[in-house]
Order: structure tokens, then C-alpha cells, then sequence
């Protein structure tokens, strides 16, 4: 076990001196936190005016996240799950996720009926099949990317 957690905050200190280069070369200012959680490393980058690396719908953050993790398993042999987040992003976005599983799950428990939710990328597709779990019901995955979406099923 503390093998693992060796890994994991090894993976955290190569991904912050990834993301510190980045910051550096695009000449933002933003503090780096690292955490293990869930058995992956998470990285959180707070500061002012860093709209613009988390993009319209997260798309930036995704692809910063995607490159980081590159960065991370070119350094270490092994593949990455590390989580990113930029100013709060994901966690907004993990808060209103959680309540529309809820009420999803709700509403399937209530009425008996499917309720099938918008597309969602994998992210948001596992905070909402974990809280819909956690509600009482179940849900399953259906389509291809980038169309895949969660159905809730009544428990």
C-alpha cells in the first residue's frame, strides 16, 4: 500500500513540475496543489485569469489533463489516471453532476421509467453512475463517444 501511494504522489510531482513549465511558458500565475485521492493523484491549479486553460466546456482542461498524463507515464513506464482540475472547475462541475443523478434517480425510482441524461464524457459519466448507485437506483452506459450517455434504470 505505501508502495502505491510512493507512486501515486511521485506521479503528483511529476505532473506539477509538467504543469509549472506550462505555466511558466504561457505566463500565468497559478498554485499547484497535490492530493491522492480515490488511488489517483490529483493535481489542482488555483489562481486568477485561468479561463482560458479550461476552455468553453472543459475541453483545454481535458487536453492539458491528457498531456500531463502523457507527461507523467513517459516519466514513470506506467499509464496515468491522474486528475486534473483548473480553478475549481471539475468540482463545480462533479456539485451539479451529483444533483442531476440524484434527481434522475428520483424520478426512475418514482415513475418506474428509464430516464436517459445528455452525453457526458467518461469523467462526467462516472461521478454520475457512482451517485445514482449511491440514490438507490442503477444506470448503465449506452452509444458511442461522443455521444455516450447514461440511462438511470428504476432500482
Amino acid at each position: 500500500m505505501a508502495e502505491k501511494l510512493s507512486l501515486l504522489e511521485q506521479e503528483g510531482e511529476i505532473a506539477a513540475d509538467y504543469l509549472e513549465g506550462l505555466l511558466d511558458i504561457a505566463d500565468l500565475d497559478g498554485d499547484i496543489d497535490m492530493d491522492v485521492e480515490n488511488d489517483r493523484a490529483t493535481v489542482s491549479i488555483v489562481g486568477a485569469d485561468l479561463a482560458q486553460l479550461v476552455g468553453k466546456k472543459g475541453e483545454v482542461l481535458d487536453a492539458i489533463q491528457e498531456l500531463t498524463r502523457l507527461a507523467v507515464t513517459r516519466e514513470t513506464g506506467e499509464r496515468s489516471r491522474l486528475m486534473l482540475d483548473i480553478s475549481g472547475h471539475r468540482a463545480g462541475v462533479k456539485a451539479k453532476l451529483i444533483e442531476v443523478a440524484k434527481e434522475a434517480a428520483a424520478k426512475a425510482i418514482e415513475t418506474g421509467e428509464e430516464v436517459e441524461l445528455k452525453p457526458m464524457n467518461a469523467f462526467e459519466r462516472k461521478v454520475v453512475h457512482d451517485a445514482v448507485g449511491e440514490a438507490g437506483a442503477s444506470s448503465i452506459s449506452k452509444g458511442e463517444e461522443p455521444k455516450r450517455r447514461i440511462v438511470v434504470l428504476p432500482a
